[in-house]
């Protein structure tokens, strides 16, 4: 109790210091928790990926389409339990800021694909039976204010025209990390209407979502649909849902190891900060430590209490900054709306910001630390007046 006191009193001792040290702590600490988080949102479709779950696209680029026809063959092949289809549809609600992801999928096997989508028995029912019904995600319809049997206009940019749909469903995740911000409605509606304005675009799909026995035969079975489109017009290209998430995320790849490094970084600067105001304390009592010396205090724990006053200031400033990073991630990730569907603070990224903090506290006691320990007594009293 004697020492903590001590070292209290000593941190307090210039209270202008301290507090704009723990207060560059807080703001070093929160932005990196927030862009810690930035990079798990990234990555969060990936990591959340089903490993019993395959796509089929184009071989070429995935902007070019695929025959509806390939979707019997594709159940035919061993390991494969489900088939399902989807389009990406793009299109625009009110204004083009509003972007979202939309599908038109064969609802009646895309959805036992994805259990993690929750919702109840009836509503699921009266999706099935309306053409022009859909589903939309909990935060999207939170996000835009849709409810059950609200009409969303769509104006296409993809499928050109407006198209209308009926809420008839509002689906949760499973858990936090489930996207509920995406928008699905009938594959077939869309079908049927290009077969009447555009013939030649008619009967394809963007993707097949597939549906394996067991996880490892994702490479067996990915092998065996390429091998069955080979030399036709539309060769295929399959790969795990994982693999396809991170195709998308290396458009950008760029920019994620940008932030990476920014978070970094941030925590040096103000380990360099940290280091800085540790070092002109130590000068200003190096008297107190030769006095200390000589009073009987050995080298281990001048260094013991000048590293627990360095971890204490850092601590005090980290604890404020991982306690504000959750209220700020949420404001943050609703301004962000369903660019980033999946944005919250992780139990991994809380840790990262401790260790953080515990660095900066540790490095920045190192210097001030091995300088009062190997201080001679002498030439420490000679600062004294």
């Amino acid at each position: 109790m004697y020492y903590l006191k001590f070292i209290v009193r000593n941190a307090l001792r210039h209270k202008l210091r301290t507090a704009l040290t723990m207060f560059g702590i807080f703001v070093a600490i929160l932005a990196f928790g927030l862009l810690r988080t930035v990079v798990e949102s990234w990555f969060a479709g990936s990591e959340n990926a089903s490993a019993i779950r395959l796509v089929t696209r184009n071989a070429i680029s995935l902007v070019f389409p695929l025959p509806i026809t390939y979707g019997d063959r594709i159940r035919q092949v061993e390991g494969v339990a489900h088939v399902s289809h989807a389009n990406w549809f793009g299109g625009i609600y009110v204004s083009e800021r509003n972007f979202f992801p939309q599908f038109a999928v064969e609802a009646s096997t895309y959805l036992p694909l994805y259990p993690e989508y929750r919702m109840p028995p009836e509503d699921v029912r009266a999706f099935l039976l309306d053409r022009k019904a859909c589903v939309v995600g909990r935060k999207l319809a939170r996000q835009y204010g849709f409810k059950v049997g609200d009409t969303v206009p769509l104006r296409g940019t993809i499928f050109p025209g407006t198209w209308e749909f009926v809420v008839r469903a509002i689906y949760d995740g499973a858990d936090v990390k489930t996207d509920t911000s995406q928008f699905f409605f009938h594959w077939d509606y869309l079908n049927e209407t290009l077969k009447k304005t555009v013939p030649r675009r008619a009967n394809t799909v963007g993707v097949y979502i597939i549906g394996i026995d067991q996880p490892g035969h994702a490479a067996t079975v990915s092998a065996a649909i390429d091998r069955l489109f080979k030399n036709s017009l539309a060769e295929t290209l399959t790969e795990t849902e994982k693999a396809f998430q991170l195709g998308f995320v290396a458009m950008t790849e760029a920019i994620v190891v940008a932030i990476q490094i920014v978070s970094f970084l941030v925590i040096f600067i103000i380990m360099a900060v940290m280091a800085n105001t540790m070092a002109m304390t130590a000068r200003e009592r190096l008297a107190e430590y030769a006095t200390m010396k000589a009073l009987g205090f050995g080298p281990a724990r001048l260094i013991a209490i000048i590293t627990a006053e360095s971890l204490g200031i850092a601590m005090a400033g980290a604890l404020c900054g991982i306690a504000a990073t959750f209220p700020v991630a949420d404001w943050f990730g609703a301004k962000l709306g369903t660019l980033f569907p999946v944005f919250g603070v992780s139990r991994d990224t809380v840790m990262m910001q401790v260790g953080a903090a515990l660095l900066v506290g540790v490095v920045a006691a190192l210097f001030p630390g091995f300088r009062a320990a190997r201080l001679h007594i002498v030439d420490g009293l000679r600062n004294i007046g």
